[in-house]
Formats: C-alpha cells, sequence, structure tokens
C-alpha cells in the first residue's frame, strides 16, 4: 500500500518469481528465511502516485492498472448512468446495437475465412468449380445485408447518442462536483 515508484528489495523475489523447488511444493527466498509459495497466491502493490514510473523490470514482472479517473471519462460514466436510470429504453437499445455491431464483425470474419478456405483448396479452374461460385454468390449476398444492417444500426446509435445528450449536462456537474471534493 502506498507505493513509490521503487519496491523493495525484499519484495523482488516475490514481484520476479524467483521460486525454488523443494519437493512438490514451490518456495519463495525472503530475506533469510523460505516460504511456501500456493498456487492461489497473488500480490497487489498500490500506490496513491497519479502518474508513476516504474523501471522497465518492474513492468515487464507485473500487470500495471491505472485507476486514476478523468474528468472526461467520469462524464461519459454518469452520462451512460443517468441515460439508464431516466430512459432505460434507450440504454437497453444502445447496449442491444452494440452487440448486434460485434455479431456483425463476427459474421464478416467468419465468411472471409471460408471464402480464403475454399479459394485455397479449390483445384484446377476455379471458374469450373460450382460450389466455390455458389458459395462465393451466398458470401456476397451475406456481406450486403450485414453492410446494410451495420448502416442502419450506426443511424439509431447516432439518434441514441443525440438523444443522451440531453443528459450530459448532469453528467457534466456531477463529475466537476467529484473533482472539486477530491481536490
Amino acid at each position: 500500500e502506498n507505493m513509490a515508484e521503487t519496491i523493495e528489495a525484499v519484495l523482488q523475489p516475490v514481484v520476479s518469481r524467483n521460486t525454488i523447488k523443494r519437493g512438490n511444493k514451490r518456495v519463495v527466498k525472503l530475506g533469510d528465511k523460505e516460504i511456501i509459495l500456493k498456487d492461489a497466491f497473488k500480490l497487489f502493490m498500490q500506490t496513491k502516485l497519479s502518474n508513476p514510473h516504474y523501471p522497465p523490470e518492474i513492468q515487464a514482472e507485473t500487470t500495471i492498472i491505472n485507476f486514476t479517473v478523468t474528468e472526461d471519462g467520469l462524464e461519459d460514466q454518469l452520462l451512460f448512468l443517468v441515460v439508464k436510470l431516466e430512459r432505460p429504453d434507450l440504454a437497453k437499445k444502445k447496449t442491444e446495437l452494440i452487440q448486434q455491431q460485434n455479431e456483425f464483425k463476427v459474421t464478416l470474419a467468419q465468411l472471409e475465412a471460408l471464402l480464403l478456405e475454399k479459394l485455397a483448396n479449390s483445384e484446377g479452374d476455379i471458374l469450373d468449380d460450382t460450389e466455390l461460385i455458389l458459395s462465393l454468390e451466398e458470401a456476397k449476398n451475406t456481406s450486403d445485408d450485414v453492410k446494410e444492417k451495420v448502416v442502419f444500426a450506426q443511424e439509431m446509435e447516432a439518434k441514441i447518442n443525440e438523444t443522451s445528450e440531453f443528459y450530459r449536462p448532469t453528467g457534466a456537474r456531477g463529475s466537476l462536483l467529484f473533482f472539486l471534493l477530491c481536490d
């Protein structure tokens, strides 16, 4: 807790995962003692520094998560919560649209992979391969259908965002209040 930009030397073997195998157990040496290291052991280190700069060897051996909140980021989060409270229909529709767009991307990627596989496995003249031509035609139709749905989803999302902007002042005030109280 409250770490500086360096890690105490005594913790270095734990951070760098320098373990010794003793029989069927793994141990870590802390100072002059050997401590059994359980598989479920996790070390969490926390700092109050707003933008810490750790040496490259520490960054390579750890996962650094920055939990600092920016005013704009908090405003957007609060905006989503206000819209979810005031207009749950819009929040639900936006969530559905995001999910739908992700499914469209997956569908297009699968089509592309299928086409590439069929083209790679085709033998002889590809114009004589009726199965391949039918697959290409089906893929084109599916792709066109998905593109139409993407355009519709983008238009709908733009309308939802436009309506959500009416609640932006509430999110901005909440964010401002948070940062005023923190200072």
